[in-house]
């Protein structure tokens, strides 16, 4: 009994320690989400990077060409949109050597992750013992990887990205729907709004936005923001987040990013 004992407070011990770790990880990678929420970058729904960012496409690995999945997306894209790296292509430190480079001095990775299930030892003998089917157990295990622009020196060759948009997709309705507003319309930075004590409307420039047409759709939704000024329709466009008022702003808005001169595309 004394030894069954011995070998059961074992296998736990063994069991609770990659559970531990496995909560661990869980923890760190929603902190990862929460804080790119917190910083305002939401790049599931975000239609547009910063100028001369990634193009569009899935986070892939460098060398195998093969595409990250899950989670592994969100936090990756997140990484691309802080940084402005120009590539989705990622590789480990020993990959990178491999390739006959190295990640440069200084540069930090960031955290991906593995799931998938084993069976231990110690389960596949509990099962033995008693007659029982052993069970799987679920794992995650974490890798650091580097977007290629913090590497230097790889060997040419390795999974590329996709060919650049066009500088400008112009789509002539909504452009004039632009001109007739009358609105002070500006182009620039990597973030899209309107300032109502300002009265003007500021959106990124088209080629940053992933899909093109989105750049017209972002526009016009600021722009029927635009509308509720006290020279126009007096809606009223200042609302604390969160409230009924700012939902039903931002549901005015909606209606007019997608106009039918955009349904073309």
């Amino acid at each position: 009994m004394e030894n069954r004992s011995i070998r059961r407070a074992r296998r736990q011990r063994r069991n609770d320690a990659p559970r531990a770790e496995r909560v661990s990880l869980y923890d760190e990678v929603t902190n990862r989400i929460i804080r790119e929420l917190e910083a305002g970058r939401v790049p599931w729904v975000q239609p547009w990077g910063r100028t001369g960012g990634a193009r569009p496409g899935l986070p892939r690995n460098a060398v195998t060409a093969r595409q990250y999945s899950g989670v592994n997306v969100l936090l990756l894209w997140g990484a691309v949109i802080e940084n402005g790296w120009p590539s989705q292509s990622w590789l480990t430190f020993r990959q990178a050597v491999q390739a006959g480079g190295n990640v440069r001095t200084g540069e930090r990775g960031t955290t991906v992750v593995y799931a998938d299930r084993f069976t231990p030892e110690a389960e596949k003998e509990r099962a033995r013992e008693t007659g029982g089917e052993a069970k799987a157990i679920p794992f995650l295990k974490r890798f650091t990887v580097f977007n290629i622009a913090q590497c230097e020196g790889v060997r040419e060759g390795l999974a590329s990205d996709p060919a650049p948009l066009p500088e400008r997709e112009i789509v002539p309705l909504a452009e004039a729907v632009i001109a007739a507003s009358g609105v002070d319309f500006r182009i620039g930075g990597d973030k899209a709004f309107y300032v109502p004590s300002l009265d003007y409307v500021q959106v990124p420039p088209q080629p940053a936005f992933y899909e093109q047409i989105n750049y017209y759709r972002t526009a016009l939704h600021e722009l029927t923001h635009a509308t509720g000024h006290q020279s126009r329709l007096a809606r009223k466009i200042l609302n604390p987040f969160g409230s009924k008022d700012y939902a039903r702003e931002e549901l005015v808005a909606l209606s007019g990013q997608s106009a039918p001169c955009l349904t073309h595309h």
